[in-house]
């Protein structure tokens, strides 16, 4: 299996060879695209089932990848995103249309109103039961979304954390509801970091879930999560790894030689990574947003939604979802001054939905270069060569998988050239450019956007 251009892995991985040292890691990131059969031979020693994976930055096209994927192969596909789980987050969360899924089952989508708390242990085990369902109707398992921790639990399993006692759950609740009521975060991650879990203060704001989480694993261990080792980290252990955050001197990405390397996988797992130049990518992106924004039924319209059933941004997983939040944020501004927005105020809100989808996908980059197991391909290449390639992929009965040299994404920015054009980035909009292009938009949220009876909330709006 080809783990990025030039490397590859065994997918049966059974021998028990020792990986490459980091030094022979370094001259080995150089290398060109070959092939290397394992073990002298090329006939595949894993009889474990397969599943395709597909994943990639946002805006970078692995829905429709994968729906296509999904037409040749007789697959099904379930959903790896955070915020597709929520009924009536549609427009911001890029769901599949309804004819989509009538085409092709989809699963792990709407399965929650956007006010119940979701966590990674439960996607984990919702998709691995998708999984063996799909399995035993004879059919192909595709899963795809871009929230890095879903897929990893999903491929490597997840840390053995005792589940908490009924007593110690209500225990927790008790300690945690006041400052939950009262918005007080930081006191409340005071305590937690008292108890005994230094890292709670790294937690995003205002995530009661992970924090009540941490909370429970102390009173039922007297440890803190980071105590209890996840499956991935042994995998890469293994590898001989640096962590995930750790990044060789010369700024690469710690690609790596790996063959014939033992693993414990459930399944026999085709990674894919999908992603685009980088300048093209955020142009992409920032195009993409002002598509959300477009019409009568997009993110604003779901925000003044999720106003209207008592939320509040960033309060929830839900709130918290890029292009929610800052949507949330700009209505409740909006109604401080009784729905009156200038095109200013307008464009300043579309600018900080643009930026933090960017940052999301540069973080998303970040997370899948320290993954192992993925193939990264060119999301500009035509898409019946990325189709083809999988097909391949997944059809190839040998050990070894190569990546053609057209199709391969580099993990890292290129070149000087392409380094000086991200850094003077800048958005460029293609929809809403003068101030005259978002009149209908301000003309919405005058007549229905900051209808809604939540009153405006001063620290809500951040």
């Amino acid at each position: 299996m080809v783990i990025s251009s030039g490397v590859f892995l065994s997918r049966a991985c059974y021998l028990r060879l020792q990986p490459p040292s980091l030094a022979m890691r370094r001259s080995f990131c150089g290398a060109t695209a070959c092939s290397v059969p394992m073990n002298g031979t090329n006939k595949r020693k894993s009889e474990k089932e397969k599943v395709i994976v597909i994943s990639g930055p946002t805006g970078a096209g692995k829905s429709r990848l994968a729906m296509e994927l999904a037409k040749r192969l007789n697959g099904e596909i379930i959903s790896a995103d955070s915020v597709q789980v929520y009924r009536g987050l549609d427009i911001g969360s890029a769901k599949p249309s309804d004819r989509d899924r009538k085409e092709v089952p989809h699963h792990l989508i709407d399965i929650l109103h956007p006010s119940e708390e979701y966590s990674v242990g439960q996607f984990c085990n919702d998709a691995r039961q998708a999984t063996k369902d799909i399995l035993s109707r004879g059919r192909v398992p595709i899963v795809t979304g871009g929230t890095g921790l879903y897929l990893r639990w999903f491929i490597y399993g997840k840390p053995d954390v005792p589940k908490p006692s009924q007593e110690v759950t209500a225990a927790v609740h008790d300690m945690l509801v006041n400052f939950e009521t009262e918005h007080d975060w930081e006191a409340a991650v005071e305590m937690v970091v008292n108890a005994g879990d230094p890292k709670a203060c790294s937690l995003p704001r205002n995530d009661w879930y992970r924090l009540r989480r941490s909370l429970e694993i102390l009173k039922s261990t007297g440890l803190p999560p980071s105590s209890f080792r996840i499956p991935y980290d042994s995998f890469r252990e293994k590898l001989n790894l640096p962590d995930a955050d750790d990044f060789l001197e010369d700024g690469l990405s710690a690609d790596i030689s790996i063959q014939n390397i033992e693993t414990d996988l459930d399944y026999d797992f085709l990674c894919f990574f999908l992603s685009s130049p980088r300048v093209a990518l955020y142009r992409s992106i920032d195009f993409r947003c002002e598509d959300m924004l477009s019409g009568p039924n997009g993110v604003l319209s779901e925000a003044r939604w999720l106003l209207d059933i008592g939320l509040l941004p960033n309060t929830n997983p839900a709130t918290r979802a890029i292009g929610y939040r800052q949507a949330m944020e700009y209505l409740l501004y909006c109604s401080r001054y009784g729905g009156e927005s200038s095109p200013r105020d307008f464009h300043v809100f579309l600018n900080r939905f643009q930026t933090a989808s960017r940052n999301f996908a540069k973080r998303q980059m970040t997370w899948f270069r320290c993954e192992p197991i993925y193939h990264w391909l060119n999301a500009s290449k035509p898409l019946d060569m990325i189709l083809q390639c999988i097909y391949d992929a997944y059809e190839n009965e040998t050990e070894t998988l190569e990546i053609p040299e057209s199709l391969r994404m580099s993990k890292d920015v290129l070149d000087s050239r392409e380094a000086s054009e991200l850094k003077l980035y800048r958005s460029r909009n293609r929809q809403f450019v003068t101030r005259e292009d978002c009149a209908s938009v301000l003309e919405w949220i005058r007549s229905e956007g900051c209808k809604s009876e939540v009153p405006c909330m001063e620290s809500a709006v951040v």
